[in-house]
């Protein structure tokens, strides 16, 4: 069965972690800023790191500090994803880098070619792998006109993930359905939230000056990647019913995609901030008043954390980091999954409501305050910690047998 890291241990020996991705900073997604927040936590704890992730471009170099040095490997374009690439298959380099810098574990992120080959090495040299599930790709096939390899997918992350030793989930309802479908070995790492940095008091009057509205008038958002699997259509449906009890409320986008274009040419009033980064980012979040997830395809959705901690009205469908974070009525409103009416009428709800939409954003900061990003990363430590050391009984086990009398 999942489980979550509870008390945590007293293994504090320094590790060398060799950790596989397809994405890294400076690249704005939820995988990026959750891996490199779980590295310096980790850093901040004394362990060292190999990165190995795809050249992004051609002045792209690697970073070769004490704690975090990187190697690159050949990558391809991912279609619909501008400025990123997957890593092609890299075996042969690895076993080289591993076998002249041996890393205690590998923690491979992506599924791609080159998560692949590095689970693949790391069998070779007798190396214990983890391994992350952050996207449900085989959910995304369906939005992109590829329903039919939604199947041929999903059997290729369970037999890859079933390769490691242990597969990490970020929520409860995730490892659930990864064990129900067939993930042997299933652990809970949630996600954190930087709440000094996602705060109310982020809020600027300057900026929704320069939106164009004034302190009195609502502001509908969603913050994240502007694309099919994200049910964006919900979100414009749902601000429509709001407008037409609200007429001066204005919809923000924040974020990019390939369907920008095409919500930019569906009404002129929508406001488009495109992609943001740090306090600039805290800051459109607190300067909004509700927030709209009506994504179905999320392994977590750290937006819907970045949210809460900013004090707005959330209203998501009642699946992962909602599920696990939103009491409905009490800090956001959350609606049974691909329920479009009950989503629509929760939003419309909080519109028409002024002191509900108060209270719920008053609430939202101080119910995810303790979701610090140390903790999670000291639960990931002793994961891996609790990894290696099954992985070496495993080992002397397999000797005794070895060298057993017949």
């Amino acid at each position: 069965m999942p489980q979550l890291v509870g008390k945590l241990s007293s293994m504090t020996t320094p590790l060398h972690i060799a950790l596989v991705t397809e994405t890294w900073r400076p690249e704005i997604n939820g995988v990026a800023m959750t891996l490199s927040r779980m590295t310096d936590g980790l850093q901040d704890l004394g362990h060292r790191f190999t990165l190995i992730r795809p050249r992004q471009h051609a002045a792209d170099l690697p970073a070769t500090e004490t704690k975090l040095r990187e190697v690159l490997v050949a990558g391809c374009p991912i279609p619909g994803y501008r400025g990123l690439r997957f890593g092609l298959p890299a075996k042969a380099r690895l076993l080289n880098a591993w076998r002249a810098d041996r890393p205690d574990i590998i923690q491979v992120a992506t599924e791609g070619p080159l998560g692949a080959s590095a689970i693949a090495a790391a069998r070779e040299l007798d190396i214990p792998v983890v391994s992350e599930f952050h996207t449900n790709f085989h959910a995304y096939s369906r939005h992109y006109g590829f329903s039919w390899l939604e199947g041929l997918v999903a059997m290729h992350l369970r037999r890859l993930h079933n390769k490691s030793a242990v597969t990490l989930a970020p929520t409860f309802a995730v490892a659930r359905e990864l064990t129900a479908a067939g993930y042997r070995t299933v652990r809970v790492v949630s996600r954190g939230v930087d709440t000094a940095l996602f705060n109310p008091q982020r809020r600027s009057m300057a900026l929704r000056a320069h939106w164009g509205v004034s302190e009195e008038q609502l502001v509908v958002t969603y913050v994240g990647r502007l694309a099919a699997e994200k049910n964006l259509p919900l979100v414009t449906q749902a601000f429509a019913t709001i407008r037409d009890l609200h007429p001066n409320s204005r919809l923000l986008f924040v974020g990019d995609g390939p369907m920008r274009t095409q919500l930019q040419r569906s009404n002129a009033t929508y406001l488009f901030a495109g992609m943001r980064r740090g306090e600039d980012l805290a800051a459109h979040y607190a300067s909004a008043d509700l927030f709209l997830f009506p994504s179905l395809t999320e392994t977590f959705g750290n937006v819907t954390l970045e949210a809460l901690a900013s004090g707005l009205g959330v209203v998501a469908y009642d699946c992962a980091a909602a599920n696990e974070l939103i009491r409905d009525g009490d800090n956001g409103r959350v609606v049974p999954g691909n329920h479009g009416d009950a989503f629509i009428a929760a939003a419309l709800e909080l519109a028409r409501n002024p002191a509900m939409l108060a209270t719920l954003r008053q609430r939202a900061h101080a119910s995810v305050r303790h979701l610090d990003w140390g903790h999670i990363s000291a639960e990931l430590a002793d994961i891996l910690h609790s990894t290696i050391k099954a992985h070496q009984r495993q080992q002397h086990a397999n000797l005794i047998f070895r060298f057993a009398p017949d």
